[in-house]
């Protein structure tokens, strides 16, 4: 019955790594405010970085980070780091939609 009840939380719910990571409990310095500027997007991401040069579990959040293509600050990375690497998210945010080229022709 356990394994039943692990498959219904959410991914992240199941993640016993993340509890020790440098960040847990500092959300507003990993994940973006509405409307967020440029430069404060610059400063926020400067502070995470700081954070996670010494975390325990920089390389598996990256790796989660990858692979679930995620929004925020993981791993060390930003969505745009992640994007240069080949791990784009869906919809980045602050970015608007181009129309695809066969809806231009």
């Amino acid at each position: 019955m356990p394994d039943l009840a692990r498959t219904l939380l959410p991914r992240w719910a199941q993640q016993d790594w993340m509890a020790r990571g440098s960040c847990h409990g500092r959300t507003s310095v990993f994940f973006p405010p509405y409307a967020e500027r440029p430069q404060a997007r610059a400063r926020r991401e400067a502070q995470a970085r700081l954070v996670c040069q010494s975390c325990p579990v920089l390389e598996t959040c990256r790796d989660y980070a990858r692979e679930h293509r995620e929004y925020g600050f993981w791993g060390g990375e930003s969505e745009d780091d992640r994007a240069l690497a080949g791990y784009a998210v869906p919809w980045p945010i602050g970015v608007r939609r181009r129309p695809s080229v066969a809806a231009a022709s």
